[in-house]
């Protein structure tokens, strides 16, 4: 590959021209058209999400180096943005108008108002951009080598680039668009951020695996494809499934296995309103996390272990004081290991019977700490109460 180094050009010649659908940042063009600011390949805009937009224009009042900028070239005088789209857009965006900075003494300052000297030390603000020649796959690996600046780029934003064509512009069009009515429903469900490409990842992550095999291998072999009607029905289908299954939305919903759990469990009849009264007991006990509870009731409410309840059994306790009270005795110190650790001589050898003491997580329950022997210690019912959620 050929990177050729271009120190000439400024702020005022890859803005000039500047194109911006405020949408979904699709459509941005500079230098008059010849620049494509977001090929395909590329991320949506995200420094105004990220509020680092303004960063970018005050790094400029203030004579910072923006770093580096890379151009692919693509025909003659023609460029696309390998790296530095969120820089450019950002500046295309101050002098359009979009968005306005405050000063060092809180004064707002808009590109209109700028004085001339000051617009014309912005457009002429120097860029130190290399612009690169060779084959896509060259071009493709430089991609996913470089960060664009302060945001690296996620799993699915490297797929969109290596994989890119008209299967990722279509799908990107329904699951990466913010302005999608249907992404409120969806939200019930998939967690995450649709600029981020994390909703298309989900509809990428379900068909893929009803088909047995990786996003990757998926987005490779439907590359080509102009149109995303498997994806959408796919995603549509499995959405509509867990709306008619669980007829009340809580946020414990969000982000679960849906589309293994549709795999899985589609073929079987439930009954929504016996659905729902059993998620809203099990959401009200403090003492089960939430987030197998879905698969537990689609399972037939059978495997307790999906629900990583927070109680020890009767039979762990026993088990766990019986080891404990053992090992303390050959020891000669109380089977309540704080109070083995006490400066006091009395609490240093007690030894308690097990009503008076309570069951423990070692690790908190609340911290991932599993309900089970392994992480199970009896504390007498003093220290248990003064050790709370450490």
């Amino acid at each position: 590959m050929i990177t050729t180094l271009h120190t000439e050009w400024t702020i005022g010649d890859i803005c000039k021209g500047f194109q911006y659908n405020e949408l979904e940042g699709k459509g941005l063009f500079g230098m008059n058209g010849k620049l494509t600011i977001q090929p395909e390949y590329q991320r949506n805009y995200l420094y105004a999400i990220e509020k680092k937009e303004a960063a970018v224009v005050e790094s400029v009042m203030n004579g910072y180096p923006l770093g580096l900028i890379y151009f692919n070239k693509i025909g003659e005088d023609k460029y696309e943005v390998l790296d530095g789209q969120q820089r450019i857009t950002s500046l295309g965006r101050y002098i359009e108008g979009k968005f306005d900075i405050q000063d060092g003494d809180g004064n707002i300052k808009s590109f209109d108002g700028l004085s001339p000297e000051e617009k014309k030390a912005f457009n002429e603000y120097p860029l130190t951009i290399y612009v690169c020649e060779g084959t896509e796959a060259e071009i493709k690996k430089w991609f996913k080598i470089i960060n664009i600046v302060g945001i690296p780029l996620n799993d699915q934003e490297l797929r969109n680039a290596v994989y890119s064509g008209p299967f990722v512009t279509a799908a990107k069009e329904v699951f990466s668009n913010s302005g999608n009515a249907n992404v409120q429903k969806w939200s019930h469900y998939v967690s995450g951020n649709v600029m981020r490409q994390e909703y298309l990842e989900r509809a990428l992550e379900w068909v893929s695996g009803s088909e047995k095999e990786s996003i990757d291998a998926y987005m490779s072999k439907h590359r080509f494809d102009t149109e995303i009607k498997l994806l959408k029905t796919y995603f549509d289908t499995v959405i509509d499934w867990v709306s008619k299954v669980f007829i009340d939305t809580d946020s414990s919903m969000r982000g679960r296995e849906w589309g293994r759990l549709y795999e899985e469990y589609h073929k079987n009849a439930y009954d929504p309103d016996e659905v729902s009264a059993k998620v809203k007991e099990l959401l009200a006990d403090e003492n089960v996390d939430n987030k197998g509870i879905y698969e537990y009731i689609l399972g037939g409410c059978e495997d307790t272990k999906l629900l990583n309840i927070r109680i020890f059994d009767e039979k762990t306790k026993k088990a766990a004081y019986t080891k404990q009270t053992t090992d303390a005795k050959a020891k000669g110190i109380s089977n309540c290991p704080l109070c083995a650790l006490s400066d006091i001589d009395s609490q240093k050898t007690k030894m308690w019977q097990i009503n008076e003491m309570d069951a423990d997580h070692v690790t908190a329950w609340s911290k991932g700490g599993a309900t089970d022997i392994s992480n199970c210690q009896m504390l007498c019912k003093t220290h248990n109460r003064a050790k709370g959620n450490k």
